[in-house]
């Protein structure tokens, strides 16, 4: 046994899965798809889009969920940082694996309150809340300082527009070997020009849809 697969932790992830399905945005479903394509890609226009999605739930899917929780585990990961908690599914993928690797510290970073409420919530529920700081605010100031030293894995699955500009924040914490996933990188094209760059400090490569995998090296 162990927490992602035993109570109370399984059948919370469970039931979130499934209100995940059947919640809407009805400004999100009303935005033409080329506009809602033009603030994907927005640097500067991010934080509309994400006002907008305030109601929707993003979660990565059940898949990157157990990648995530497997990727820590085997790297025996104690810190990690998350870049977009929105309601916390991967952030209770990823405590519990720092709960079976016997401790450790997740540092999250979400600006809308209202998404932030209901996450902790869920952290509560699945016993994970000592393991798990939520930072409010613009990730580009929240993620600015104050990390850990050492930073063993890094997701990125906030405003697709900023993932070079976030592991740009966490970069000098990433201990060598450490791994960084990026989800949704069908929107990241600089990003994955970046991390794929033989001159970039990682070593990188797709995973699955639209994962990138890559590894800090020392």
């Amino acid at each position: 046994m162990n927490t992602l697969t035993s109570a109370p932790l399984a059948s919370l992830i469970e039931r979130l899965y499934a209100q995940a399905q059947a919640a809407t945005s009805p400004a999100v479903n009303a935005m033409p798809a080329d506009e809602r394509d033009r603030l994907m890609h927005s640097k500067t226009e991010y934080l509309a889009l994400y006002t907008l999605l305030k109601d929707l739930w993003l979660p990565v899917s059940r898949n990157t969920g157990t990648l995530l929780y497997m990727l820590a585990r085997s790297s025996k990961a104690r810190s990690i940082v998350e870049f977009g908690t929105s309601f916390g599914l991967s952030t209770l993928f990823l405590a519990a694996a720092l709960r079976d690797n016997g401790g450790g510290v997740l540092i999250g970073s979400e600006f809308e309150p209202s998404k932030i409420a209901l996450a902790r919530a869920h952290f509560d529920e699945g016993g994970l809340s000592d393991l798990i700081e939520i930072r409010e605010g613009d990730a580009l100031v929240t993620l600015a300082s104050d990390l850990p030293q050492s930073v063993d894995l890094l997701l990125l699955d906030g405003a697709k527009a900023l993932y070079g500009d976030v592991l740009g924040l966490v970069e000098k914490h990433l201990r060598p070997g450490a791994l960084v996933v990026a989800d949704n990188t069908n929107y990241c094209p600089d990003y994955l020009a970046q991390v794929r760059s033989p001159h970039s400090g990682y070593l990188s490569l797709p995973f699955a849809d639209d994962i990138e995998l890559s590894m800090r090296l020392g």
